[in-house]
């Protein structure tokens, strides 16, 4: 988990002062982990601590403290406070956001103390921070001598979707809420695309969606489920002869089977088209373009995007 300043920025412009609610430290069995966040409004929030009864009486605090500027660090032991059976124990931050204390916090990680904490910043903190910028060591949301610490949050896996379909438009609804995804989407023209999608989402209508692939950062995950196979052979002619964290291709076993002689008659050998996983997700699941979307999603939350999707596929495969 990590800060993320667009989207705090964004809900101040829609609801002027805002909270920022965020575990910053736990102990035992707990519903979140430390970055966990959420943002409180005078009418309504949007993200989860989880916990039920600890982010219920969370967000009654955060709604108090607006207005009054009032940043808050709470302790609540789950089980004795608010007879959760989780039985570990929870601090939370509680911080009032406005635009113009958003603006003091630009630089990357977002490093500031706790209420009660030392004003100057310690020791064990300016190394942190030494530490990543000189050396590039990664720093994840922490509690540190009364400072907490997290980093800004930045999409860093690429996802590219070819297919603006049923399946594509499931894919899209069900991976864009998902942390630290960008997602690409492309298809052969404007009218294929829904009127708006969700900010992390670029669409890029495309004559030629296999030319365009090859602007594709190295470490993207392609999924490829156009209207077409041919536009569909196309494309994975083109990607497995490129980098790519990952290739995945809609279809079923008759598909796949024609698909990798086509390869090979293109002059792909089997290590590359062995990159190629068809079909995507668990096929178990069924050929809903939601099922499919949710599978596809946990594939990518497990970082099994790549090798353990390559498995021989069964004539149960996801048609296209």
């Amino acid at each position: 988990m990590s800060f993320d300043r667009a989207a705090l920025a964004q809900a101040i412009a829609a609801h002027g002062q805002v909270t920022r609610v965020v575990v910053a430290e736990t102990k035992g069995s707990v519903p979140r982990e430390v970055g966990a966040s959420m943002l409180v409004w005078a009418d309504g929030q949007s993200g989860t601590i989880g916990g039920g009864a600890l982010e219920y009486e969370a967000a009654a605090r955060a709604r108090r403290a607006l207005g009054k500027s009032a940043d808050r660090f709470d302790h609540a032991a789950l089980g004795p406070a608010l007879a959760q059976c989780c039985g570990g124990a929870v601090s939370l931050l509680t911080e009032v956001w406005t635009s113009g204390r958003l603006e003091a916090f630009a630089s990357d990680p977002v490093a500031r103390p706790v209420p009660d904490g030392p004003s100057d910043m310690p020791l064990s903190v300016r190394r942190l921070l030494a530490r990543h910028r000189d050396r590039g060591d990664t720093i994840r949301p922490c509690l540190k001598d009364g400072w907490f610490i997290e980093p800004l949050s930045r999409p860093t896996r690429p996802v590219w979707i070819y297919g603006a379909g049923h399946v594509g438009r499931a894919l899209v609804s069900t991976l864009a809420p998902l942390p630290d995804i960008a997602i690409t989407w492309i298809d052969t023209s404007p009218d294929r695309f829904p009127e708006t999608s969700p900010e992390n989402v670029t669409m890029l209508p495309a004559p030629d969606p296999a030319a365009a692939s090859a602007t594709a950062p190295a470490d993207a995950h392609h999924l490829i489920l156009t209207y077409s196979h041919a536009l569909d052979l196309e494309l994975c002619h083109r990607l497995v002869s490129r980098p790519a964290a990952s290739i995945g291709l809609i279809g079923s076993a008759t598909k796949w089977a024609r698909f990798r002689k086509r390869l090979e008659q293109l002059g792909h050998g089997p290590a590359q088209i062995a990159r190629i996983a068809c079909p995507i997700g668990d096929p178990t699941l069924g050929k809903h373009p939601q099922a499919i979307a949710i599978s596809v999603a946990s594939r990518l939350l497990s970082e099994a995007m790549a090798a353990p999707w390559v498995t021989e596929p069964k004539d149960k495969g996801t048609t296209a």
